[in-house]
């Protein structure tokens, strides 16, 4: 069992066992651990502060691995996979014109004027979608008034512009 010392009775330099572990030693030394002073073995000596500077700074070049690391280089890298990540692969994205696709702004009322412009031409909303070829419920959300809510594009009002010429984006 280990006894522990804090340098004063119990235990002098010339003990035959390590303070820490028990390990017993005829080569033991002392060590700071904890602010007390021990006499440990050469395995227990690495706790204690009595280490050298080029024990610590070889401690300090080790990785949580235990292989030395190069500064420098491990920074590259960090660099370099921020590069990478900021270049964000785009092969696989398919090119749209969201200028000519977008949703312009619309007048006030832009609903009740579709739905009397179609009832005018004595079409249903789903003879009217058909002929336009979108969806009906783009041409009901527009009739509804919720146009931008239901996320209609803007090639369905240019559609209805063209179609019952009148105007529908400011």
């Amino acid at each position: 069992m280990a006894k522990y010392s804090t340098g004063g009775a119990g235990g002098g330099d010339d003990g035959d066992a390590c303070e820490l572990c028990g390990t017993e030693s005829a080569s033991l030394r002392k060590a700071n651990v904890a602010g007390a002073e021990l006499l440990v073995c050469s395995d227990c000596e690495p706790m204690g502060a009595n280490r050298s500077k080029d024990e610590k700074k070889r401690e300090q070049e080790r990785g949580a691995r235990g292989e030395p690391e190069n500064r420098k280089k491990k920074a590259a890298q960090n660099t370099a996979k921020l590069m990478d990540s900021s270049q964000p692969d785009t092969e696989w994205v398919e090119e749209t014109d969201y200028d000519d696709d977008s949703l312009p702004y619309l007048v006030s009322g832009y609903g009740d004027v579709v739905t009397e412009a179609r009832q005018d031409a004595g079409l249903t909303t789903d003879e009217l979608a058909a002929e336009l070829e979108f969806d009906e419920d783009d041409l009901l959300a527009v009739e509804d008034g919720r146009a931008i809510r239901a996320d209609v594009s803007g090639s369905v009002i240019a559609k209805l512009e063209d179609r019952f010429g009148i105007e529908l984006a400011e």
